[in-house]
């Protein structure tokens, strides 16, 4: 029969009380049972939850760190963050007196971090930080303000018709393998042609936790941060599917402190949490092990609150509080396109909007895939430049018109001219949403390309052509105008910038289609 660690906690209990004068049970305690990475221990009745105790482990004399989490009237509950296969029962266990921190400041840019802000990139320490703990309250109202700053991520279809302002938590939703990571990462990545030309309180910082993902995912993403320059402005956090369930459950709160210190000193964070739905699964083993009862799906009754204390945690700060933000991009995975399930559905409660991913529209060949229909940015037009904000704002008018009758289209085959155009249009302008990985282009860019779309400047151009013309023309425009500085610059789209754009596009058709390029 099994001995319960309840029956034992008594049985000790009893023993000890006869010796009470003697023993301090308040600050040291002994391990009843471990096993997955969750001790049972006996004493420390004075323990705070989410304090630091150490294990001193009797094989090897060194101290192991855990967290406690479930206090219980006749045992505290930890989850273990190091090596727990040298724990023994009866392994003598003390108070550290401080709640779990981390290490955080502008020394960790560039560097790959684990869960408790350890480098596991080089051998070289990190200097110069200061310690924050890893769970903060979110600030208040009063401490906040309206988001209105827009936070480019060079992707045309998220900055025209989705826009994220810095301080805003936007969800990207998705099944797997429908490019979710590879849009957080090109906004990582766009940030490097504005922060190279920011002072240092202006730039924005960046940060990438990884729960659960393959080491090989994790070595191949800062592959690419490193090759496009943009390490030199982020920080990496790991939790790989090879650590344990108790560090991919404290690393988004890691990686958020560490975002915190940029949002608390004036300075702008941008946050990618992939994936909070392994990070639920993580948080439901640890749960189950430390026998906390069972909900929906098996997850404990408190997991929207571990969700909704590290997202609230985003915020734009008011200017007394010196304005800083930290923006939070919190990536789910659903089955089946299911948006509906437990996790999604409590994650879109919290979050500003999301941006729905959807596995159909990437087998076709647009990329990204996001289902304008399904996707929303509650902050919207507040946190855009008014340039964009003046050509983008009939496209998903247009879209869901074309949408409509694209569904009616398949089931007739006479139609007539004013649907054809229709249809048409909207075509060229799912072509002209597209952008291969990687290839973010400059917010007035996407400015004109979006102006000639509703301009009708592309009607002549066959649909198939058009990327081949966009490139052109862009480069083109960047040789021989100012055009695009002039909107970079002033951030609006005037008549007189309308009029010279409209004389550069007649005079370039012509060369364009002179060179034979039509039939390239």
């Amino acid at each position: 029969m099994k001995v319960k660690a309840v029956e034992v906690s008594n049985l000790l209990q009893e023993k000890i009380s006869e010796f009470s004068s003697h023993i301090e049970v308040s600050e040291t305690g002994y391990v009843l049972s471990v096993g997955d990475g969750v001790a049972r221990i006996f004493g420390l009745e004075n323990v705070k939850s989410g304090e630091l105790v150490e294990i001193v482990s009797s094989e090897t004399e060194q101290p192991i760190r855990a967290i406690a989490t479930n206090l219980e009237a006749d045992n505290v509950g930890v989850i273990v963050v190091d090596d727990d296969s040298k724990i023994r029962e009866k392994d003598v266990v003390r108070r550290t007196y401080r709640i779990i921190d981390v290490g955080v400041g502008s020394g960790l840019l560039g560097r790959v971090v684990d869960a408790l802000g350890n480098p596991i990139d080089f051998d070289e320490p990190i200097g110069g930080l200061v310690r924050y703990n890893m769970e903060n309250s979110a600030p208040g109202i009063i401490e906040r303000q309206s988001i209105y700053e827009p936070l480019l991520t060079g992707v045309r279809i998220v900055d025209a018709l989705f826009p994220i302002g810095k301080g805003q938590r936007e969800l990207i939703i998705g099944d797997r393998q429908t490019g979710k990571t590879a849009i957080a990462i090109d906004a990582i990545i766009n940030q490097k042609q504005y922060n190279d030309l920011l002072p240092i309180d202006k730039k924005v910082y960046c940060i990438y936790v990884a729960i659960g993902q393959k080491r090989s995912s994790v070595a191949r993403i800062v592959k690419t941060l490193r090759d496009y320059g943009a390490m030199d402005y982020t920080i990496v956090v790991s939790a790989t599917a090879s650590d344990p369930a108790s560090m991919q459950y404290i690393a988004p709160y890691t990686a958020c402190a560490m975002g915190e210190y940029f949002r608390n000193n004036g300075m702008h964070a941008l946050i990618v949490y992939d994936d909070l739905t392994k990070h639920a699964v993580a948080y439901r083993q640890m749960s189950l092990l430390l026998r906390r009862p069972p909900g929906r799906e098996a997850f404990p009754g408190d997991i929207f609150y571990l969700h909704s204390r590290l997202l609230e945690r985003a915020a734009k700060l008011s200017d007394d509080m010196g304005g800083g933000s930290l923006t939070a991009l919190p990536i789910v995975e659903t089955q089946a396109g299911d948006i509906a399930a437990y996790i999604p559905t409590n994650i879109i409660s919290i979050t500003d909007g999301q941006l729905f991913f959807e596995s159909d529209l990437f087998y076709k060949g647009i990329r990204p895939a996001i289902n304008i229909g399904a996707s929303v940015s509650r902050v919207g037009s507040a946190a855009q430049t008014k340039a964009m904000k003046s050509v983008s704002g009939n496209i998903k008018i247009e879209m869901a018109q074309f949408n409509e009758l694209l569904s009616f289209s398949q089931f007739s085959s006479d139609l007539d001219v004013a649907t054809k155009k229709l249809l048409e249009n909207g075509e060229k302008i799912v072509e002209i949403l597209k952008q291969p990985q990687y290839q973010a282009l400059k917010n007035s860019e996407h400015v004109v390309i979006l102006y000639l779309a509703m301009a009708k400047h592309l009607d002549d151009i066959d649909v198939k052509k058009i990327k081949l013309f966009e490139k052109d023309f862009l480069e083109a425009l960047n040789a021989d105008s100012g055009v695009l500085n002039t909107i970079d610059e002033s951030n609006t789209l005037s008549d007189d910038l309308k009029s010279q754009i409209d004389t550069f596009i007649t005079r370039f058709k012509k060369q364009w289609k002179s060179l034979n390029r039509e039939s390239a």
